[in-house]
């Protein structure tokens, strides 16, 4: 039992990553561009976020009145390492206990009601949370009865009383927070990894514009603060490092936000050269056509060419510019995600798997993957991955 304790604590110290204010407040701004009213009468639900230390909630409770939220609800996960280690965000404010002679809780539920000036400065801080929250006046600072995990049935009892989650959920959990939140047809602004994109329970979900990526910041650097202890890179650390954070510091470039909220992003059309003068001018050679699919290899995004008619191949950053009325998409290499209709015989396929590994590729087999490949002589190359698209017809 004693060794498990320990592997799971480490598992939690590698698996929380807490998001910087700047951060949130950029993404959550851009929804408010396009949407001034997005958050007005909503309950926010922001799980998996320790209040003593998430920017989440101090970002939602100091910007409470000017989103017109009419709650804000925070829960936090009691195998944290920080749980509870913050304390002095709330001064001399001490952590509820469940009942007399019980354990302090470790587990927490914020419910925010209400937020003013509470001491009379003229300015409403986190002082003046701490102080409602002491006085218990339209607020709830109550300890959960079990650990917090946001699948337990009062976390859920929870999520079925809001309107939008935001918060940055374990990415090793990624899957089944986001099905959990499709599965209670909630509204969402949450954090992932950028490979969760071809997830084979992800992708549909793009594919049908149930789910986009959000409006900043995605597939560049994030920072993110990590508990003590926890492992990071070394790399990553001085990356962090250069960027100001100094620390307890990591920086993830493959990070990104996923909403189902639209934003102003989502409408900007991608401006795109013709096909004669992507080739004359940035690729300087014609485009790659697929052995196996029906579709050309466009490399980068900025190189996809406007009047092209068929099916093209580009990389998963494509997302950060899709533009549904410019664009559909139709699958992704990974996975086996596309319609059969666009590949080519099923025996070639099957030929170009095995001439793959036979050239030393690399990768578990799966029907249909790996795919997106070229010949080039004989031996068989993969494409790295990428999302079938087409333009629109107009």
């Amino acid at each position: 039992m004693a060794n498990s304790n320990l592997t799971n604590a480490k598992r939690a110290k590698n698996d929380e990553f807490y998001t910087q204010f700047g951060d949130i407040q950029k993404e959550i701004e851009a929804h408010l561009e396009y949407n001034p009213n997005v958050f007005r009468g909503k309950v926010v639900y922001c799980n998996c976020d320790d209040p003593f230390e998430s920017n989440f909630f101090r970002y939602f409770v100091l910007n409470f009145n000017k989103l017109g939220l009419k709650q804000l609800i925070t829960t936090s996960y009691k195998p944290s390492p920080v749980a509870n280690t913050q304390l002095e965000l709330f001064g001399d404010v001490n952590a509820p206990t469940e009942s007399k002679g019980r354990p302090k809780a470790t587990a927490n539920k914020f419910i925010i009601n209400k937020v003013h000036d509470m001491d009379g400065d003229g300015e409403f801080n986190l002082k003046d949370v701490a102080k409602q929250l002491k006085a218990n006046k339209h607020n709830e600072w109550t300890p959960l009865k079990g650990d917090g995990d946001f699948r337990s049935d009062e976390c859920i009892t929870l999520l079925k009383q809001s309107d939008i989650v935001v918060t940055n959920p374990p990415f090793s959990l990624f899957r089944k927070y986001a099905m959990q939140l499709f599965d209670y047809s909630k509204q969402f602004v949450i954090i992932g990894n950028m490979n969760a994109i071809t997830y084979k329970e992800i992708f549909p979900l793009i594919k049908a514009n149930r789910l986009w990526l959000g409006a900043t910041g995605n597939g560049s650097d994030m920072v993110f603060a990590v508990p003590n202890g926890a492992e990071i890179a070394e790399s990553d650390r001085q990356k962090a490092a250069r960027l100001g954070y100094i620390g307890d510091y990591t920086r993830l470039g493959n990070s990104c936000w996923f909403t189902n909220l639209d934003h102003g992003r989502r409408h900007k059309p991608l401006p795109l050269m013709r096909e004669a003068d992507v080739i004359k001018f940035s690729a300087k050679k014609p485009f790659k056509k697929y052995d196996n699919y029906n579709a050309i290899d466009v490399p980068f995004v900025k190189n996809i060419p406007s009047d092209y008619d068929g099916v093209m191949g580009v990389p998963v950053s494509f997302l950060d510019k899709y533009n549904p009325a410019q664009f559909e998409i139709l699958g992704t290499s990974d996975n086996g995600l596309i319609d059969d209709k666009f590949k080519k015989t099923p025996g070639l396929t099957r030929k170009f798997v095995d001439d793959y590994y036979k050239a030393g590729g690399t990768g578990a087999y799966q029907e249909g993957n790996p795919t997106a490949g070229y010949y080039e002589g004989n031996v068989a190359k993969m494409a790295y991955k990428r999302i079938f698209i087409r333009h629109k017809k107009k």
